[in-house]
């Protein structure tokens, strides 16, 4: 089994979506199936077949997180000394080549990814590019309006 990178912000939150999912969803859509079979003939209620379908996709995600945490690789970046180098977990200060425009990401796993947050995946363009850089480097990424190049101002491990 393949294993999975996952900051420990990322793990305790899939651990906490797990939870949720056990303790909270799961009940609420037996009691949601409890409900529908109690209206009688099951081959016509539509609220059978969603409260199902439901159930269905909660089951599926509970063992999608199972999983991931089973083969997860929980890094916590603040314990990192990759000598300036850009790793899984760091944070990245950038300036736009083009425009000097900054901008900052932190790389994490595909589950943590958020561009609104800054937070970009492990298998990203741009986080390909930039692993294993230093302060300094231009990293080259191949962006959907073609190639763009930023400088790293900075990494830090926090």
């Amino acid at each position: 089994m393949q294993t999975i990178p996952l900051t420990k912000r990322g793990a305790e939150k899939l651990k906490d979506e797990l939870q949720r999912l056990k303790t909270v969803e799961r009940h609420a859509v037996i009691q949601a199936i409890a409900e529908a079979r109690a209206q009688g003939d099951l081959s016509e209620n539509a609220e059978y077949e969603a409260a199902k379908d439901k159930q269905g996709f909660i089951e599926g995600r509970i063992l999608e997180i199972e999983s991931k945490l089973a083969a997860a690789k929980v890094i916590d970046p603040s314990t990192l000394d990759a000598e300036g180098r850009v790793v899984f977990g760091s944070t990245v200060d950038l300036e736009d080549e083009s425009n000097g425009a900054s901008v900052t990401y932190q790389i994490v796993g595909d589950d943590e990814a958020d561009i609104k947050l800054s937070l970009v995946s492990i298998s990203s363009p741009i986080a390909r590019a930039l692993i294993g850089k230093q302060v300094g480097d231009i990293a080259e990424v191949q962006a959907p309006g073609g190639v763009k190049s930023y400088e790293v101002m900075a990494v830090r491990y926090c």
